[in-house]
């Protein structure tokens, strides 16, 4: 079987490879919903440098079975980096189930081959991603570094979620659940005609809950407002993607965005009204509730909690998962390869002589 390589590094040619990478992306069952076109190129839209561009595809009688979405950067180090950057909790290469080995050769030739000068840098690899397969692949200098820290729970309803708690803690979550119910507070599933409007609500209740306290600057910005309005749209009509209001006396007092794929569900971002915490609701039982109706059937299989060690969610008793940073170096470019291992380092010790230091001035 012939498989030939490719590297795009035109926009316009990125726009236009909508319905090939979707097919694509549904043939990954690795995939999560962060390397789905409509994301990718909408945050590359909002977020990515002219010239930076570089897909690494590869097809095979025409249609298209592996790809790496990446784009050049010069700091810290020359390389190669995800499309998605820190706003998405998952970074990953897309490879066609079918076509294994085979697509797998050719995408590892091709990486190689893109590289040059540059370190190839994959953030965020959820274990059992695709790119852990050209990591075991590739010939060079390689190493594999921690990265985030996801929680996990099983795609499991609600009930069968508490069920799984002391039995203290499921009598108060019942108690909370009851309190919702009590309160009347309905959901809605927006259709994808409403996801602007929605969205755009999302983001003001989102300011509203987080006025006055630490927030991620990010998601205030003009760039996320419009890569996210953007994207979602076409994810919701792919089934990628659900948003979810909550109504409470005929007004959206809740929004919840929750990105989907076959394994993987999780809740992206909400927007809660202040005002709930006054009636005593528990905005993050609610949230969890709505998101597990997505999984009632069995798939997909894991409920995320995506990235974040808050304390908050190990109230569910989630599994830590650990994402993987992925570095591939030729011979040339070894160098670059200790340089990142070191910066890494460097950055771990900095992280844990901080913790220490808030640790002592609590106590």
């Amino acid at each position: 079987m012939t498989y030939t390589a490719q590297l795009v590094t035109d926009e316009r040619a990125f726009a236009g490879l909508a319905a090939d990478w979707e097919r694509l992306h549904r043939r990954c069952a690795s995939a999560t919903p962060f390397q789905s076109h409509a994301w990718l190129h909408s945050w590359w839209q909002s977020y990515g440098g002219r010239g930076r561009l570089r897909l690494v595809l590869v097809r095979h009688d025409g249609a298209l079975v592996a790809a790496a979405p990446l784009m050049r950067v010069r700091r810290p180090l020359p390389a190669l980096v995800p499309l998605g950057g820190a706003i998405s909790d998952y970074g990953d290469v897309l490879l066609d189930d079918e076509h294994g080995e085979g697509a797998l050769a050719a995408l590892t030739g091709a990486l190689a081959a893109s590289a040059r000068a540059a370190l190839i840098d994959l953030r965020e690899v959820r274990p059992g991603g695709a790119a852990e397969q050209v990591y075991e692949r590739w010939a060079g200098p390689r190493s594999r570094v921690n990265d985030s820290v996801c929680l996990e729970l099983p795609a499991v309803p609600m009930g069968e979620l508490i069920a799984r708690l002391p039995s203290k803690t499921q009598q108060r979550l019942r108690a909370k659940l009851r309190r919702l119910d009590a309160l009347g507070i309905q959901r809605h599933v927006v259709s994808p005609g409403e996801v602007e409007t929605a969205l755009l609500r999302l983001l003001e209740l989102h300011r509203l809950q987080w006025e006055g306290r630490k927030v991620t600057s990010e998601h205030l910005r003009t760039r996320f407002r419009e890569h996210l309005v953007r994207s979602v749209g076409p994810m919701v009509r792919s089934g990628n993607a659900v948003v979810t209001e909550f109504r409470l006396d005929g007004e959206v007092v809740a929004v919840d965005l929750t990105l989907l794929s076959p394994r993987l569900a999780g809740g992206y971002l909400y927007g809660a009204h202040p005002g709930l915490r006054d009636r005593k609701a528990d905005v993050a039982a609610m949230l969890l509730d709505s998101t597990a109706t997505h999984t009632k059937d069995g798939t997909p299989a894991t409920l995320s909690l995506l990235r974040g060690n808050e304390p908050y969610k190990h109230h569910w008793r989630p599994r830590m998962v650990v994402n993987q940073r992925l570095l591939l170096a030729r011979r040339r470019t070894a160098p670059l390869l200790t340089a990142a291992l070191c910066d890494a380092a460097a950055r771990r010790r900095g992280k844990e002589l901080l913790r220490r230091l808030r640790e002592r001035g609590g106590s």
